[in-house]
């Protein structure tokens, strides 16, 4: 029995060195696996008809994966009391945790505002978590937090790209305006947090540079800079992730003009 207790102490808790590095397999491992499901959905996507039987199955799968991901973050706080899960360090703003509550809502009820969000969210914002995974600096491959980070971060990849090559969403113009306006909000909330928590908060990593190996240690620790690089990089991503839609919609528009032979 002891044994057992011993074993989920140290599968629930977290290490006191280096357990996790930055580009090595197991960091490539998760995103490789990501990557291959996304191209099998994109293989098999005309075996999966809209509201059929295997796609509404898999959309509840989904749905139900990203939302056990998401919560199981906090549940694992409050059992374990060592990792301090003060409420006030752990506030649901961030734009990982709601993308993937999103993303969960959208396969259920394919909704595109959701979509237009997401679509931006993950692909601009949340990218930087799967290139420098901070968090998981003292969690490597035997500990919960591992598998716990990475089904959220990858699984909202997964759900959009199901959502563009089984049911054909796609974003636009408007999509980007509502996306970046919905993160504009997020910001302003986090901002303010900040403000009113400091010194320890650091929401959307807007405070200070973290004090783990992270893509944003580059940039300055004063606040006002720090936000304009970020802004200024973010824009650049939306357009960006725009860009495929865009030359597609252009290709479509010159074929339509073509003469009919």
């Amino acid at each position: 029995m002891d044994r057992i207790k011993d074993f989920f102490h140290y599968f629930f808790g977290q290490g006191e060195t280096v357990e996790f590095s930055n580009f090595t397999l197991t960091h490539a491992a998760p995103i490789v696996v990501m990557l291959l499901i996304i191209a099998a959905i994109y293989r098999f996507r005309d075996k999966l008809p809209c509201d059929g039987k295997w796609d509404v199955r898999l959309r509840y799968v989904l749905a139900f994966a990203l939302i056990i991901s998401e919560m199981s973050y906090y549940w694992r706080l409050i059992g374990m009391p060592e990792l301090g899960p003060n409420p006030v360090d752990h506030l649901p703003i961030s734009v990982c945790g709601w993308a993937a509550i999103f993303c969960s809502y959208m396969v259920i009820g394919k909704t595109q505002s959701l979509f237009d969000i997401s679509y931006f969210w993950l692909l601009c914002g949340s990218v930087f978590a799967l290139l420098t995974p901070t968090v998981l600096t003292f969690a490597g491959p035997t500990r919960f937090r591992f598998y716990q980070f990475w089904a959220e971060h990858t699984l909202g990849y997964i759900a959009i790209f199901y959502m563009i090559f089984v049911h054909k969403m796609r974003p636009t113009i408007k999509s980007a305006v509502r996306s970046y306006v919905a993160l504009m909000v997020l910001t302003g909330v986090a901002y303010f947090a900040n403000q009113l928590i400091c010194p320890g908060a650091n929401y959307l990593f807007m405070a200070r540079p973290e004090s783990t190996p992270s893509v944003l240690d580059i940039l300055p620790p004063n606040f006002a800079l720090r936000f304009l690089i970020m802004m200024a990089v973010i824009t650049t991503l939306y357009v960006v992730a725009y860009l495929p839609w865009y030359f597609k919609d252009k290709k479509a528009a010159a074929k339509a003009e073509e003469p009919a032979a």
